[in-house]
């Protein structure tokens, strides 16, 4: 798949057919470039955020150490703490991360480092702006499988993301990946910025900046393929199109009629010196929510047609959000599964 064929949808309409258009254009890729005011991101303020994620990683370790991560999935964590691809990388990936939970009030429900207290609104704006932008492509997706008024309609998916359900594993990132070279002197050929893995959530939003490239996708060939950060001209678009990736939870609930694929991210093919940051929100349902298969004749003609037939059970019981969650954390920092989640 080369990246320029990722679709990009116009979602200034909340409607069936661009709901088709999405769903579409996940279920060939599992991604999409969406674009649109309402997305509610202008090119300043996401800038602004950016700007925000170089103060916090130039904070001396000591501050960062202050705040690091826990088996609650909050905090910083440190370069190699992180391994997404367990079965083949030799060493961590090489990034920092630090992951901001949810906000209430603007307050954030975790330590953050003291240098960016006074930013602290600000973080959860966008963090809320995110969610709100979620709850959007969720209602998108439900027009799109053209899930019947009776058993939900277009709020089906987004009444499992309600904040009043309860709390979930809703996380916005902001990711650091050190230029190859100086501060890297043991990098070797094979390491990853970020090893091969699919997201645990129902949905991410992918934030980029121009000219820090590094993500790939596992292409139906098996191959790897390079994804712009930006879609051919709209470079300087007042909105940049965000690229949005369904998850794995999304994919389990429409038996993977809507594809989780399989991306990583790597250094520069020429060996460029240039840091790359990003910011991910990854959307998450609430915790208790049961993963049964979504009420659509879309998917169900679908997979009449290929004979697939899977429930997402774990023993005799259906799999819920955080049982996922759990044990994909749990693989990726080799923490103990019966401590994953905990507040």
């Amino acid at each position: 798949m080369a990246g320029e064929q990722i679709p990009v949808i116009d979602i200034s309409n909340i409607d069936e057919a661009s709901g088709a258009q999405l769903v579409d254009a996940v279920h060939d890729w599992g991604f999409a470039f969406i674009k649109g005011s309402n997305t509610g991101f202008s090119a300043p303020l996401i800038d602004r955020l950016f700007e925000l994620s170089g103060t916090l990683f130039k904070l001396p370790s000591e501050e960062k150490e202050s705040c690091a991560i826990s088996s609650n999935n909050k905090g910083w964590s440190r370069l190699h703490s992180e391994t997404l691809d367990p079965k083949n990388q030799k060493k961590g990936d090489l990034k920092e991360a630090f992951n901001f939970g949810e906000f209430v009030n603007g307050k954030a429900q975790q330590p953050i480092p003291p240098s960016l207290a006074h930013k602290e609104a600000e973080i959860g704006d966008f963090a809320d702006r995110c969610s709100g932008l979620c709850m959007q492509l969720l209602r998108l997706f439900a027009l799109g499988l053209k899930i019947s008024e009776t058993d939900g309609g277009q709020a089906w998916f987004a009444r499992h993301h309600d904040a009043s359900k309860g709390p979930s594993g809703s996380i916005l990132r902001l990711l650091y990946y050190p230029a190859p070279g100086a501060c890297l002197p043991d990098t070797d050929a094979s390491a990853l910025r970020a090893g091969a893995h699919s997201d645990y959530g129902s949905i991410t939003l992918l934030f980029q900046r121009s000219s820090q490239p590094g993500l790939e996708v596992l292409s139906p060939q098996t191959d790897w393929s390079s994804v712009p950060v930006w879609p051919p001209g709209t470079e300087g678009d007042q909105y940049p199109p965000i690229l949005v990736n369904v998850g794995d939870l999304l994919s389990y609930w429409t038996n993977g009629f809507l594809k989780s694929t399989v991306h990583r991210v790597v250094f520069p093919p020429n060996g460029g010196s240039t840091d790359r940051y990003s910011v991910a929100y990854f959307c998450h349902p609430a915790n208790d929510t049961k993963l049964a298969p979504v009420p659509s004749e879309v998917v169900t003609t679908a997979l009449a047609s290929t004979g697939t037939n899977r429930d997402v059970l774990t023993g005799s019981r259906t799999l819920t959000a955080e049982d996922h969650l759990r044990s994909r954390l749990a693989a990726t920092y080799g923490w103990e599964k019966g401590r994953n989640g905990e507040s």
